[in-house]
């Protein structure tokens, strides 16, 4: 069974690891822990197992474990191999008012899966492999903790057939995970995001009933979509065990090109026009000044790199679509293609810079094409008057004929006499800095009539701004949730909703 990545060591033996998280704990019985290793394959109360468990890769916790800290660890961590054993593990947790807090490679970035409360830490890894594939249909069944290799050997190998899916935690994460998230591959202009690609559910509900929602037949007109109902709940309103999915034959064709443009607005431009024109391609990154000279070595350009994957007549057709829009920028090396392809997903300096002590992160929002340019500007400039920032840049990473999602970097670095100091002040200052970066993109994106995540979701990190994202129908979740969870059980803390356990405590 693969087991989730560490994003880098905790600097304490596991008996002196402590919680950085002021949270109310729920701790578990004699009782009750024998009752749950009778119902589940696993269950673990070693401290290694539920240190690892009190922790994602939302990088504010990197720092932590430098100092031997984690977020907040679960009283035991239970580890079932099929849906009747998620089923039994909950009925039990939801009689005994036990938090649950669901996983699988615990990739995500907003500290999703940590299990603020204690509680069950619920490791989702064991239901893993692909199960019925309709080649005919083109339709497959995935369980929920299969991770992203595992998925595209299975359906390349035994059946020439691709999900499209391709995050950058691709090795790290699993089909849970990403119907949780609303996740977004790098190839989603060409296959869509997880929302478009999955039709049906398997979920456990909070007190063990096991529903299945869609998936029967195409475009049903069976009430509403209960499926989208669960995909981006991140484990509040159930437990997902399995999904059924459009796949696609493993494409025939590819085509690459690289522009240069003269300025970030220009470049959004001609991708808001291609994709008005209907060409879908896989791939269409633009990336600021800044992120061009970082990444492809260029200096005083904006560069734009497209790949697409499909028919060969799909992808001449698509590509001469983005000749056209891209006629009065400059052709650029395909170089920069291979270069991205071979560093896409390389976030190995994410631990070595904040271990520096310097704060680094990604926020990724999305906005339609008329707020874009302006959320650009208002969002680095923002960035910029943050005391302590070094740099701040941008790249457009997934668009749609409506708009598309600007991935912001930011990094940020105490000034020397706070970072000579006094650790708990150090500390403060990289939480106060932090905070006030995140604020300020949500503010501006917010202000833009933008959404405040295209992909990495909500978790603990942006759940004190959901109730303003969503505004009067933040209500209508909040509903929801104490119908399908009346007693709170379900990864409580996250999405911004209350818990009964007690507050969430900021650091």
């Amino acid at each position: 069974m693969s087991q989730p990545t560490p994003v880098t060591p905790i600097d304490a033996a596991p008996s002196e690891v402590t919680d950085r998280l002021d949270t109310q704990r729920v701790g578990i019985d004699d009782d009750l822990a024998r009752r749950l290793a009778d119902a589940c394959d696993a269950v673990s109360v070693l401290d290694a197992d539920r240190a690892e468990a009190g922790r994602d890769w939302w990088p504010l916790a990197i720092g932590w474990a430098a100092g031997g800290s984690v977020p907040s660890r679960p009283a035991l961590v239970a580890r079932p191999t099929d849906t009747a054993q998620v089923s039994a593990v909950l009925a039990l947790c939801n009689d005994a008012r036990v938090p649950v807090t669901p996983a699988g490679g615990r990739s995500g970035v907003c500290g999703a899966s940590i299990p603020l409360f204690g509680g069950v830490a619920l490791d989702l890894c064991g239901l893993a492999g692909i199960g019925d594939v309709d080649d005919a249909s083109l339709v497959a069944d995935l369980r929920a903790g299969t991770f992203g290799p595992d998925v595209e050997a299975g359906l390349r190998n035994d059946h020439g057939l691709t999900l499209g899916h391709w995050p950058q935690s691709m090795d790290l994460s699993t089909v849970g995970g990403w119907l949780a998230c609303r996740g977004a591959g790098q190839y989603s202009n060409r296959y869509g995001k997880i929302e478009d690609m999955v039709l049906g559910l398997e979920v456990v509900l909070a007190d063990g009933r096991v529903v299945r929602t869609g998936g029967h037949g195409p475009r049903s007109a069976t009430g509403p979509d209960l499926t989208q109902l669960f995909v981006g709940s991140e484990g509040t309103l159930g437990v997902i065990t399995e999904g059924r999915f459009r796949v696609h034959p493993v494409p025939s064709g590819e085509g690459r090109r690289a522009f240069g443009f003269a300025s970030f607005a220009d470049g959004l431009d001609a991708c808001r026009r291609i994709l008005r024109r209907g060409a879908t391609p896989a791939v269409l990154r633009l990336y600021d000044t800044t992120e061009s000279r970082r990444s492809f070595d260029e200096v005083d350009t904006n560069v734009l790199i497209v790949l697409d994957e499909a028919d060969p007549g799909l992808v001449d057709a698509t590509l001469a679509i983005v000749d056209q829009e891209c006629s009065g920028a400059d052709v650029l090396d395909l170089a920069h293609v291979d270069r991205w392809l071979t560093h896409r997903n390389d976030v190995s300096a994410l631990a070595p810079l904040w271990r520096s002590g310097v704060v680094v992160d990604t926020v990724e929002v999305s906005a339609r094409w008329a707020a874009l340019p302006g959320l650009y500007t208002a969002v680095l400039g923002a960035l910029a008057d943050v005391p302590g920032t070094l740099v701040a840049s941008s790249h457009q990473s997934h668009a749609y004929t409506d708009g598309a999602c600007l991935y912001f970097t930011f990094a940020g670095r105490p000034p020397e006499e706070v970072a000579s100091g006094d650790p708990a002040d150090r500390d403060g200052w990289i939480s106060a800095y932090y905070r006030r970066a995140w604020d300020e993109v949500t503010r501006a994106t917010i202000s833009a009539g933008g959404a405040i995540s295209h992909h990495h979701g909500i978790g603990l990190n942006r759940g004190r701004f959901l109730a303003d994202g969503l505004g009067a129908s933040f209500a209508v979740l909040a509903s929801m949730k104490d119908a399908l969870d009346p007693h709170g059980i379900l990864n409580p803390g996250k999405l911004g909703l209350d818990s009964p356990f007690g507050p969430v405590a900021w650091p």
